[in-house]
């Protein structure tokens, strides 16, 4: 196997590093929230659980996306856990906030837009949003999951793919 060269990370070399973090393989998240104007949303990868009592998760917006003031300002959003069949839906939602009309979805509590198929949804009040460089990290209690049958939609390496555990 060959390795690719050491470095520190740099401006200049950002694209390398962005490779070596993609090493790092995680799941699929559509986040959504309300806004004045209707629904929103984004896809995100980084996803994380922070404790269990009290029930906290974070998520990271770019600073730079269009949508960032839009849940940075939000005292309210879900996260829904993409399966491994809604590649298109990340898809879209990564191009586009208003991409509802790619899935059947509703209106929960506080007006938040839920997208009824997913593997896993964390309804969340904003506890939080820190500074984290270029990246924003928005910590939410967790209020109400659903928690559904299926396999977690996956990217790694810049591609996206499935997980199967070990039998």
């Amino acid at each position: 196997m060959n390795m690719a060269p050491e470095f520190d990370p740099t401006a200049e070399n950002q694209r390398i590093y962005r490779d070596a973090l993609g090493c790092f393989a995680t799941g699929v998240t559509v986040i959504t929230a309300s806004t004045a104007s209707g629904p929103i949303g984004m896809t995100a990868n980084s996803f994380s659980s922070i404790s269990l009592d009290p029930p906290l998760v974070l998520w990271s917006a770019a600073k730079n996306s269009q949508r960032y003031p839009f849940f940075a300002a939000a005292t309210r959003f879900a996260i829904h856990v993409m399966r491994d069949d809604q590649k298109a839906l990340a898809l879209e939602f990564a191009r586009r906030g208003d991409a509802f009309d790619q899935t059947k979805w509703h209106s929960g509590a506080y007006d938040v837009p839920l997208i009824d198929i997913c593997l896993a949804r964390f309804e969340c009040r904003t506890q939080a949003v820190h500074d984290g460089g270029d990246h924003a990290i928005v910590v939410g209690e967790v209020t109400h999951v659903t928690l559904n049958d299926g396999a977690p939609l996956v990217f790694a390496q810049r591609a996206f793919g499935g997980f199967t555990p070990e039998a």
